[in-house]
């Protein structure tokens, strides 16, 4: 095997794509041993505990070795591929190799001095020590690729989804390196992703965007062109039989990992180190209703989504402003409580990889136009899968919108490090008492979970009956402002 230490040889290792964060999944490899890569390549796709992202390698050459295959996570800091840049074109290392000990030959990386009076071996600048080795966590079972969306374009198009195959399709291989003399497309790394997940070829993508570059949009379109007619099926003539799922199998196993892992863990944590509280109330906001409708024809919010949420994160904005206190963080290190003088509004939303609270860098000082401006890109780069580690940090105090799947109310759990999330139901029209007679009314059911450490039960009612108040009488926003 091609030794690693010659001085043409560069190592790229595993950077900290977050903040803090310590591991990341090789979720796909771009390149093999042998291909030619230049500086800015994308050559892989890794998962961490936020997000997903695709790493560029930083200077040109011929990849040389793959120290771990896909599904193995790997510690920061730690070399995941070598590069030969000095243009030698020796024959690449094996890619899967595994030695005795149970660790690839190939992923032994090249000594590096250890840092004084310690056994640990230093990794990146600016990430600390690496305190543990690679582990590695082999993918159990058959992997079966995921083709959800390739599938949801077609039933869009076409009025239902595909006939299932008898087999999973084998992986797509990678993709060779350009021909000399031929331009790479010109694409942003989520957009080569999304090309990639339904199995477009950019250089068939004819590109709309600025300078000749692809968007998101022209891959679509490339799918559309490309979709085959699916006549209807005939009546069938028999009862159907149980759907094909349960013929085959009576269980799937799916690994928890990346968003999902992360997740449950900081669920768990949160449930068993707050004390949870959790008060209701069920407010009319017709008012508020007819105000959303008013907004949406108002000239200062033309091209902005205006819905309730909007209102109601306004109503929670200004029931903190009027109790500071609820907006805290207990430092249990110090043995303290942190009230924050800014609010940084988390809005939990449901993605393919599970789910995710960006929250809106200082809300609190922001206009009704511009909450409604940040709330829509919030919510639309969630959709599109591109949220990033730094936009799920410092989050303060969160809204879950549990009203989008018709659920009354519900008893959410605290993000850890904050002291209250509240929980949005649906609104739908109820008999109410109004003003002295039954009628119908727009109804929902509020809910706000706080830490009991810091926040007690005087301090959490007078929150949840602000929010309340404002959404049943919104010129409150005016008057409390």
């Amino acid at each position: 095997m091609t030794t690693m230490t010659e001085a043409s040889v560069r190592e790229f290792k595993m950077p900290d794509v977050g903040e803090g964060l310590t591991e990341a999944e090789i979720l796909k490899w771009y390149v093999q041993p042998g291909d030619t890569v230049t500086d800015g390549q994308v050559v892989c796709e890794v998962e961490t505990a936020k997000a997903a992202v695709e790493l560029p390698i930083p200077y040109d050459g011929v990849v040389r070795d793959l120290h771990f295959p896909e599904g193995t996570t790997v510690d920061v800091g730690t070399s995941i591929i070598a590069v030969d840049v000095g243009g030698g074109s020796a024959a690449p290392a094996p890619a899967a190799e595994q030695p005795a000990a149970g660790r690839p030959a190939a992923a032994q990386p090249a000594e590096e001095p250890k840092a004084a009076g310690s056994g640990r071996q230093p990794v990146l600048v600016g990430y600390g020590v690496a305190t543990s080795s690679t582990r590695r966590r082999p993918r159990k079972g058959p992997e079966v690729p995921v083709q959800q969306a390739s599938t949801a374009l077609q039933t869009e198009l076409n009025g239902h989804a595909p006939a299932a195959s008898a087999a999973p399709a084998p992986a797509a291989p990678a993709a060779p390196a350009a021909p000399a003399g031929t331009e790479r497309p010109l694409a942003k790394p989520p957009v080569r992703k999304l090309a990639k997940d339904l199995g477009v070829d950019l250089t068939t993508v004819v590109p709309t965007g600025p300078d000749g570059i692809i968007t998101r949009e022209d891959v679509h379109a490339a799918v559309a062109a490309a979709v085959p007619a699916v006549p209807e099926p005939s009546a069938p003539s028999a009862p159907a039989a149980a759907p094909a799922s349960y013929d085959t199998t009576r269980e799937t196993r799916v690994p928890v990992k990346g968003v999902r892992k992360a997740t449950a863990a900081a669920m768990v944590g949160s449930a068993f180190t707050a004390p949870h509280v959790t008060e209701f109330v069920t407010v009319d906001v017709t008012r508020t209703m007819k105000l959303v409708e008013e907004l949406k024809a108002d000239k200062e919010f033309a091209g902005l989504r205006v819905n309730p949420l909007l209102l109601i994160a306004k109503a929670l904005l200004v029931a903190i402003r009027r109790h500071p206190d609820v907006n805290a963080s207990w430092d249990e290190a110090a043995q303290e409580i942190v009230v924050k003088h800014y609010v940084n509004l988390g809005i939990a939303a449901a993605t393919p990889r599970g789910l995710i609270v960006p929250n809106i860098k200082d809300a609190h000082a922001k206009t009704l136009p511009q909450l409604a401006e940040s709330l829509g890109e919030l919510v639309a780069t969630a959709r599109e899968g591109k949220t990033s580690p730094a936009a799920m940090q410092g989050g303060t105090v969160t809204i879950t919108n549990v009203g989008v799947f018709g659920v009354d109310t519900g008893t959410p759990i605290l993000n850890p490090g904050e002291s209250a999330i509240l929980a949005v139901g649906a609104i739908k029209l109820q008999p109410w008492v109004h003003k002295g007679k039954v009628k119908p009314r727009q109804v929902t059911t509020l809910a706000l979970s706080f830490d009991h450490r810091l926040v007690d039960g005087e301090l959490g009612s007078k929150v949840l009956a602000d929010v309340a108040a404002v959404l049943e009488q919104p010129k409150r926003l005016i008057t409390w402002a």
